[in-house]
């Protein structure tokens, strides 16, 4: 055989058993899936509820419009420290100030009113006891001169001169009762103007009172809305009043966040937090809930779901209020802050990361026992024993066990930030598949599997 046959022979089967090997390798690995995978480890977990929102004073008050008038003087400034009752502003006052010293003259007037109706009962009532007197009198002569009469010891002429007498008594009494009434009633119509005329004075008095504004709370004066020459107006039905400014007591501090309503369930009152406020840039400050709200927010209008009747998908949230427990000092109330809620926390836990939980349904799980598959029990997410049905789904990870990825049904408990606690189902030490994403996604019960947990490289950034 010429030499050049030989070559061309050998590099022929040197290229087909290539081929041969190129196949074999191919088919052993067409259907393997490259995984990343971690140990199930036990440590302490804490769930944490996350919420943003802003920096506020637990007590503070908007000071609105009370009354009509221009403003002719504002005594504060923002960033002053007021106590209650220090004057805030002042209106414009000679019309509310001259109605209060006219309705005091007329109070005046009112009072020596009353005073002489009560002279004037006083007089009706001594006519009245003299009337009285002179009635018992000639009714005393009257009755006499009825049995001098009976007997013929005085004339007839004498006779009528006494009832005469005594029916003329009897009349100025009557007269005089009534004129008692009578200046009895006036003494009342006099109290009762003075009691109009009190109401009146306690209005224009507090008219005048609206034209001074003093401070509701200690605190301190964190935002002026107004400027002197504005005018101010009172509110009215489903309108507040002019906004004027706002007083903070900082001595309390909090932060009011919005918590998600998947979340709000596992907050309670008490419970620790931390607290982050941008203005102030690695700092955690401690904190504990104070209230948890018990309406719904909507999430894009801010109104409560008691405020619309557009029935609505929108996510909602509630309103949570954390105590900052030692509040940093030159904090300004809208600050944007977050915080962090411990709602639970456990010692010595199993744990995994939450991105190794999967859910395959009952149909995959019993296809995959029929092939013989092991670790898998469908129960494990029945607590209540019910029947299953091929559409339910079941959650558990994928345990590394040779080279195949076994699917194990799990029971969980708190979650973490990136840990999920495992009530069963794991024991400490068991490899499980935590990722990729696109594998864990497809990852059928039984697969074969190649562990791959070198990190990639960061591709470098172009120049």
């Amino acid at each position: 055989m010429k030499k050049w046959k030989k070559i061309v022979l050998g590099v022929g089967l040197v290229v087909a058993l290539g081929a041969i090997v190129l196949v074999s390798v191919y088919r052993a690995n067409k259907d393997v899936v490259v995984v990343q995978t971690a140990k199930v480890v036990r440590q302490d977990l804490t769930s944490l509820v996350t919420a943003s929102g802003e920096v506020r004073p637990r007590e503070y008050t908007n000071v609105l419009g009370e009354g009509f008038g221009k403003i002719t003087e504002i005594v504060v400034k923002e960033g002053d420290y007021v106590k209650r009752g220090d004057v805030l502003l002042k209106l414009e006052s000679i019309q509310p100030a001259a109605d209060v010293l006219a309705q005091q003259a007329n109070l005046s007037a009112m009072q020596s009113g009353i005073q002489s109706a009560e002279a004037n009962d006083r007089s009706a009532q001594a006519d009245v006891n003299a009337r009285k007197a002179d009635l018992e009198r000639t009714k005393l002569d009257w009755e006499r001169g009825q049995e001098l009469y009976k007997q013929g010891l005085i004339p007839k002429q004498d006779f009528d001169t006494r009832k005469a007498a005594y029916d003329g008594a009897a009349a100025a009494f009557a007269a005089a009762e009534a004129r008692v009434q009578q200046a009895r009633a006036q003494s009342e119509q006099s109290r009762y103007q003075h009691a109009q005329s009190q109401a009146v004075l306690t209005h224009t008095s507090d008219v005048l009172r609206k034209t001074t504004y003093r401070a509701p709370i200690d605190g301190l004066v964190t935002y002026i809305a107004v400027r002197v020459g504005e005018n101010v107006v009172p509110g009215i039905q489903n309108s507040p009043g002019s906004y004027l400014m706002t007083i903070s007591d900082m001595s309390v501090v909090t932060a009011e966040v919005k918590v998600d309503e998947t979340d709000i369930t596992n907050v309670r009152n008490s419970q620790p937090a931390d607290v982050t406020i941008d203005a102030i840039p690695g700092k955690v400050f401690p904190g504990h809930v104070t209230e948890v709200g018990n309406q719904a927010i909507l999430r894009t209008s801010g109104l409560a779901t008691t405020q619309t009747t557009a029935n609505t998908q929108e996510a909602r949230d509630f309103k949570v209020v954390v105590t900052i427990d030692n509040p940093p000092p030159g904090l300004r109330p809208g600050l944007s802050s977050t915080a962090k809620i411990k709602t639970a926390q456990k010692k010595d836990v199993l744990q995994i990361p939450i991105q190794a939980l999967a859910v395959r349904t009952v149909k995959e799980l019993q296809e995959a026992q029929k092939k013989g598959e092991e670790g898998i029990t469908l129960a494990a997410n029945k607590p209540d024993a019910s029947p299953l049905s091929s559409k339910d789904e079941i959650q558990g990870v994928f345990v590394v066990r040779g080279k195949k990825a076994v699917f194990i049904p799990v029971q969980t408990g708190i979650t973490g930030v990136t840990d999920i606690e495992v009530a069963s189902g794991l024991k400490e030490g068991d490899e499980i598949i935590i990722g990729s994403y696109k594998a864990l996604r497809t990852l059928r019960p039984g697969a074969p599997i190649k562990v791959d947990n070198v990190t990639p490289k960061k591709e470098e950034e172009k120049s």
